[in-house]
């Protein structure tokens, strides 16, 4: 860190709450220091400063900055298997970036790293954290897929939605369901057309996944205000052939949509 990152670090730790500001620039060395040894018995009280360094520069974007800026480069320089979660965890709550989203993208094709890499780039809400992913999905092994393609659905990310149906056809049953249920919390008109497509020739294992997903579908259909797009995804379900309990979720959802004004 340099001395003008060290001096905001410390301006903001020093306007803080009483505990906070306790934590001095010296402090922040030392535990990041800490964390280039850093293991799953270490004392993690020795990252505190780091958390109470996040803590006290909130609403400072310079201070953040700096400390984004050396989680990034701590993740860079070849930490342990458990320093990498601990920072991946932090850029979940600093990463704006787009150095933090090229370093955790980084992270996503390694099974021991690509869940926590991905939890942390869902929730940065720069569209280049969402690219990331987008971009790794076809890199990545079956393994991994169903994550990335959670991850996708939870930014409801309607660039992938044709990427995403095609995996509804997977021969691994893991990579179809998640392909299905992203396609429903996507939500969008396009993907309720892939879902009905597909559950004409979904195998039997799939029908319920795929009716499922298209409930919540449905549901976020209602919500974005399509009200005659959900309706006809709720139709389709109340038709014969669909289970009981799928009928009765349909019906509730009509009944739903007509008093939605």
């Amino acid at each position: 860190m340099t001395n003008r990152e060290t001096t905001r670090v410390t301006l903001a730790l020093g306007v803080a709450t009483p505990a906070v500001a306790q934590t001095d620039s010296a402090a922040v060395e030392n535990a990041f220091n800490t964390l280039k040894t850093y293991d799953w018995d270490a004392d993690r009280e020795a990252l505190k400063p780091i958390d109470q360094a996040i803590i006290a520069t909130h609403g400072d974007a310079t201070a953040r900055q700096a400390l984004e800026k050396r989680l990034v480069d701590a993740l860079a320089g070849g930490l342990s298997r458990s320093a990498q979660d601990y920072v991946c965890r932090k850029l979940r709550i600093v990463g704006t970036t787009h150095q933090s989203i090229k370093a955790l993208a980084a992270l996503l094709p390694a099974e021991e790293t690509s869940h926590i890499a991905r939890y942390a780039l869902e929730r940065i809400p720069d569209a280049k954290a969402v690219e990331a992913l987008r971009d790794a999905l076809p890199k990545v092994s079956s393994k991994l897929k169903p994550g990335l393609i959670g991850s996708l659905g939870v930014r409801r990310d309607t660039r992938s939605i044709k990427a995403i149906a095609k995996l509804l056809g997977d021969s691994d049953i893991q990579v179809a369901r998640a392909a299905a249920q992203a396609l429903g919390l996507i939500g969008t008109p396009a993907a309720a057309r892939e879902l009905s497509q597909f559950a004409k020739k979904a195998s039997a294992n799939l029908k319920m996944p795929v009716a499922d997903a298209r409930l919540i579908c449905a549901e976020q259909l209602l919500a974005d205000g399509k009200k005659s797009e959900a309706v006809a995804v709720y139709k389709e379900l109340n038709s014969d052939g669909q289970p009981a309990q799928v009928k009765i979720a349909a019906m509730k959802g009509m009944l739903t949509a007509t008093t939605k004004k």
